[in-house]
């Protein structure tokens, strides 16, 4: 398990990566948010203050290995999650600009709930700001409206279970791509980050493809269960993948790109991709 130092109101928060999510030293957390100099005896007095989160506090707080100045020790660390409940225990002026915005956040999220169109302008706005061109939205947004379809059909299909999600959406891209979703990260240089964040324009297409053809068989079949809707994410990834290998025998150019957006933008890739080079 690797630590990394992160930044937070000009003081250091170490944090760990713990089954795939962020998790913060809470002593660190609260001596930034109290400018403190003894962050253990700020986080005993919050526990004192709060007598639910003192009694909850198995729940948030899980001891992680980190750096301390006496070694690698135990330290107790806390998720996204905790950590946003701690700081509603802390009074500050730096906790009141937390608990501001995770008001705003909530607001956002109860309109977005109201009306979904919302959500969708702003995931449209966040890629345009993250520097992704229209273009590149446009099928980014399609690909997001099929993965949401075919997840209905595998809810409304007797497979509601999220791990086994995963193994049907590996199932459709190991048949698409001959890569499932962790190895083609792998091949991406991707760790946390969202695969089709990464993906090129003709990525996305074929992996809409994939997963529209295996909800589209898992309809028409009525494709009851886990093993039903396996065979049919096995097809629906087959059909893509043979389309895949049709291209790249046309073309001579393979689809999988190991290209990601983590360094330059996609619309700066875009940009240059289309400048003619010079002999």
């Amino acid at each position: 398990m690797e630590t990394f130092p992160a930044v937070f109101n000009s003081k250091r928060v170490r944090r760990t990566l713990h089954n795939g999510e962020w998790w913060f030293a809470i002593s660190d957390v609260v001596e930034a948010l109290t400018d403190s100099n003894n962050g253990a005896d700020a986080n005993q007095e919050m526990r004192k203050q709060d007598n639910e989160l003192a009694k909850g506090w198995g729940q948030f707080a899980t001891p992680l290995w980190l750096d301390t100045p006496g070694g690698r020790q135990k330290v107790d660390c806390t998720d996204t999650s905790g950590f946003f409940r701690i700081v509603q225990s802390i009074a500050s002026p730096k906790a009141e600009h937390f608990k501001c915005w995770l008001a705003k956040v909530g607001y956002e999220r109860v309109r977005e709930f109201e009306d979904p169109e919302l959500a969708t302008n702003l995931t449209e706005s966040l890629y345009l700001a993250k520097g992704y061109s229209e273009t590149w939205i446009a099928k980014r947004m399609h690909g997001i409206a099929v993965r949401a379809t075919l997840t209905n059909e595998w809810n409304n299909r007797g497979v509601s279970v999220e791990p086994e999600h995963a193994i049907l959406a590996a199932e459709i891209s190991k048949t698409t791509f001959d890569l499932t979703p962790s190895e083609y990260k792998e091949v991406k240089g991707l760790d946390r980050e969202n695969l089709r964040d990464h993906m090129t324009d003709l990525e996305l297409i074929f992996s809409m493809l994939g997963e529209a053809a295996a909800a589209e068989i898992a309809r028409k079949r009525d494709a009851q269960g886990f093993d039903e809707n396996r065979i049919a994410s096995h097809k629906g990834g087959r059909i893509a993948g043979e389309a895949r290998e049709k291209l790249e025998q046309e073309t001579g150019e393979t689809v999988v790109n190991r290209d990601n957006y983590l360094t330059e933008p996609e619309s700066r890739k875009r940009l240059a991709a289309k400048k003619p080079s010079i002999s």
